[in-house]
């Protein structure tokens, strides 16, 4: 069939056009972003109640301070913690209180990022959420937001057993970029926003098309 050069040019604009158009993907950190309170610390009080958490922190107070002024690794501080707390507990066990102790993260969490949230899944953008938070938690807080793709990070099980270990890295500052790369590698073929609240999200915030710090 022929067609004038005008009708193939135009033809030829539309299709590069729509093959040039990106996909829009969104990440949102958690803690502090999506939440009002640090959720690890919450779970704690949770599982344990105020007395032990607090005699915990006292505990891992010296490595704590030295974390403030950046003498101390966060993610080595926070496997002592996690140890402590949670070391041979069965898993099963571990997994059903974070189920449960999710249904009450409503009752803390941030509205004014959660709406933005709501707005990106409307817009039916590809929404994270990478958190450094522990994954058995953050997921079932996240499906009753109706996102799907989480990123967090995991902790080392051994026969159904909490070894107190992680069993990824500490999902913050740049582990979180190189965490969602590997499931978002083609960078070019989307624009990328990203939403976090403190230093644990410079990295990915600079990543981002658009970073926005709430």
């Amino acid at each position: 069939m022929y067609i004038s050069m005008d009708t193939y040019f135009c033809l030829l604009f539309i299709h590069l056009k729509m093959a040039g158009k990106k996909r829009t993907v969104v990440v949102f950190d958690f803690d502090g972003t999506l939440t009002t309170k640090d959720t690890f610390l919450e779970f704690v009080k949770f599982v344990f109640g105020k007395k032990k958490l607090y005699l915990g922190l006292l505990l891992f107070s010296p490595l704590l301070l030295l974390m403030k002024v950046r003498l101390y690794p966060n993610g080595k501080v926070k496997k002592h913690i996690f140890s402590w707390f949670f070391k041979d507990m069965e898993y099963e066990k571990f997994a059903y209180l974070g189920r449960k102790y999710a249904k009450s993260i409503a009752t803390f969490a941030r509205k004014d990022t959660t709406d933005i949230l709501r707005r990106h899944l409307q817009r039916k953008h590809h929404v994270y959420v990478v958190t450094a938070s522990i994954e058995e938690w953050v997921r079932p807080y996240c499906e009753y937001l109706c996102v799907e793709e989480v990123i967090g990070t995991k902790i080392e099980v051994n026969n159904g057993v909490i070894t107190g270990r992680f069993a990824s890295n500490n999902c913050y500052g740049k582990e979180k970029v190189v965490r969602f790369i590997e499931l978002e590698p083609k960078r070019n073929s989307y624009i990328l926003y990203a939403y976090g609240d403190s230093s644990g999200d410079k990295e990915m915030l600079s990543f981002a098309d658009h970073g926005i710090r709430k």
